[in-house]
């Protein structure tokens, strides 16, 4: 489990651990992160990829860079600059990036070993929009990949199956400057990914590729050790205290809030269009129930602070206050039925749906039941 994972988890069990008498907000609050995910329209290629790492295809060329990555709890600066763009087609789903870096080193050469030892690049993605059942994807600066499934998140009780492969995945690197020699200054990398829809439709609805208009939710972070030239090689940063290497950097595309990837309801969106890369620009359409999703989250979160706190899941709505939070555009009316160890939350969502959340995290968007017919 990454270490940003570990840290995030015993952030908010250090929180919620005191007895309360009733709910009350944890120090540590995810609710008060700001919900503003990015966005991103995928066009896509007319012609096939070169899959090489350096991004001189046409399609590439004609695709704009995304936004600057930020560091993941959105408070400290990043050191080097990165970026992404995405592509698609029939075939696979398209994915580059450009990384500053004036240190190139990598060391492991092992298909599935843990990569976040080294720097690398990492791709997250769920097609349901559900926060279950998503795909992570790790790759360093020698190609190396390590793609997992993850069933449902860590703080859900997962499980990741490290077994899964992204079958056809294909990876490439470019290296701009010397890998592991210090003493050098390099400029970066770029790496260049396609990953076969044939795989990707495992865990997307109606088990296919995506339709024009469609979207999924995905997010990408970079991490950056600390590094120390020692005996004229590179060796990561010690704590004088511990003397164990220093915390990780986390640079991500969609601000997290927290030192957590595996929060997938804070990850971006990426719109799927047919529209040729270059051939005009496709505005990205706000899915409104994502609002409704983000109100149930906030709801889920008190519910775990309260079980936490009290040993069980809070009885009723009034005790986690659900009064006091608001949907845009729309009346916030849940309803909760709840035991000591489970509880679903449905309200009304946008355009006649209804949108569900039950306790291990797992949020899903219905057609409202119609009227039932006469006798």
């Amino acid at each position: 489990m990454p270490a940003c994972v570990l840290r995030a988890l015993s952030a908010l069990a250090l929180t919620v651990a005191a007895p309360a008498a009733a709910w009350q907000r944890p120090a540590f609050d995810l609710e008060a992160l700001p919900h503003a995910p990015r966005s991103v329209v995928a066009y896509r290629t007319a012609v096939p990829l070169t899959i090489d790492g350096r991004l001189d295809d046409p399609a590439w060329q004609a695709t704009a860079w995304s936004a600057p990555f930020v560091d993941i709890d959105g408070v400290r600066p990043v050191r080097h600059a990165t970026r992404m763009k995405v592509l698609w087609d029939d075939q696979a789903l398209y994915i580059a990036a450009q990384l500053e870096e004036p240190d190139l080193w990598a060391t492991i050469t092992t298909r599935d070993a843990v990569i976040f030892q080294d720097d690398d690049f990492e791709v997250f993605l769920d097609p349901g929009n559900d926060t279950h059942a998503y795909y992570e994807l790790e790759v360093n600066a020698l190609g190396t990949a390590w793609d997992l499934f993850l069933v449902k998140p860590y703080r859900d009780g997962g499980p990741a199956l490290h077994a899964w492969d992204i079958a056809g995945l294909r990876v490439a690197v470019d290296v701009r400057g010397t890998l592991n020699r210090p003493g050098d200054r390099d400029e970066g990398w770029t790496v260049e990914l396609a990953l076969p829809w044939e795989t990707l439709r495992e865990a997307a609805p109606e088990r296919r590729a995506p339709r024009d208009g469609e979207q999924w939710r995905l997010n990408f972070s970079r991490v950056e050790w600390t590094m120390d030239v020692v005996d004229g090689r590179y060796r990561k940063r010690l704590d004088p205290t511990t003397d164990k290497p220093l915390p990780e950097d986390n640079w991500v595309w969609s601000p997290q809030g927290a030192i957590d990837m595996h929060m997938p309801e804070r990850w971006g969106v990426v719109q799927f269009s047919d529209a040729v890369a270059g051939s005009r620009v496709v505005p990205f359409v706000e899915d409104r129930n994502d609002r409704v999703r983000w109100a149930l989250r906030r709801l889920y979160y008190r519910q775990r602070a309260h079980r936490a706190a009290h040993g069980r899941y809070a009885p009723d709505l009034a005790t986690i206050r659900s009064d006091e939070i608001r949907v845009d555009g729309l009346a916030f009316l849940p309803v909760m039925s709840a035991t000591a160890s489970q509880f679903e939350i449905v309200a009304p969502g946008f355009d006649g749906t209804m949108v569900h959340l039950v306790q291990d995290g797992r949020v899903s968007v219905r057609p409202a039941p119609g009227p039932r017919p006469t006798p």
